[in-house]
């Protein structure tokens, strides 16, 4: 493994049960992920992008092969060092934004921060800066259920981000938002990028791909780099 790997895939395999028949969703996947990096994975639907995203991220367990994040395999951590591996080093946007209805944006946000052990004073003051980079300065004290989908999304986002993870895992992070926001996002990404952050998108959108430094896409259970953009 290079010492610039954040994420190193090897021969990850994952097989779903469904009734007698087994169901092979990725195959021998093997990408890394280097510090800094931005990868888009593109796909069909129903491909396994967000199987992927998953296994990358602790959330599911392989079939065949490893995860390594920072060189340590998530298959030699127990379920609380999973936890705790989790909040320092990655951050995590899905298609929907799970955020805690009893909580305002600024808690949710800061969450991640107060369960890693930073100060209540420190983790507000972060979590309302990156609240203000994704433009919802306005909406701190707003719980989700006060907040458009779009707005939630952006409160989702920055709490991915409110850590300064090592590699953040998006699945679709702007399909609910309008072009300015997006934009803002997108933003942000390159932004974070060049402080060392490393981002793996899950998109069907080429602009979106296009921002990224590569693209994969997965078909047929195995990953296949473009060039360029195209195939």
């Amino acid at each position: 493994m290079n010492d610039s790997d954040i994420v190193r895939c090897e021969q990850l395999g994952r097989i779903y049960r469904d009734g007698n028949r087994h169901v092979r969703v990725l195959d021998g996947v093997d990408f890394s992920l280097r510090r800094g990096e931005k990868i888009a994975i593109i796909g069909s639907s129903g491909s396994g992008k967000s199987t992927l995203l998953n296994l990358l991220g602790g959330l599911d367990e392989p079939s065949g092969g490893r995860v390594l994040i920072r060189g340590q395999d998530l298959a030699g951590l127990s379920e609380r060092e999973l936890c705790r591996w989790r909040n320092r080093y990655l951050g995590f946007v899905y298609q929907f934004h799970h955020l805690l209805p009893e909580f305002d944006a600024r808690e949710n946000v800061a969450m991640p921060l107060l369960i890693g052990g930073s100060s209540r004073r420190q983790a507000w003051l972060r979590a309302a800066a990156l609240l203000e980079q994704v433009g919802m300065e306005h909406r701190l004290q707003h719980r989700p259920g006060e907040l458009s989908g779009g707005e939630r999304q952006r409160v989702a986002i920055a709490r991915a981000l409110v850590t300064a993870p090592d590699c953040v895992l998006m699945d679709e992070p702007t399909g609910n938002l309008d072009p300015a926001s997006a934009q803002q996002v997108l933003a942000l990404i390159d932004s974070l990028s060049a402080e060392q952050s490393s981002f793996v998108v899950v998109t069907h959108d080429p602009a979106i791909a296009a921002r990224m430094d590569r693209t994969l896409e997965l078909v047929q259970g195995s990953l296949r780099e473009l060039a360029d953009g195209t195939a």
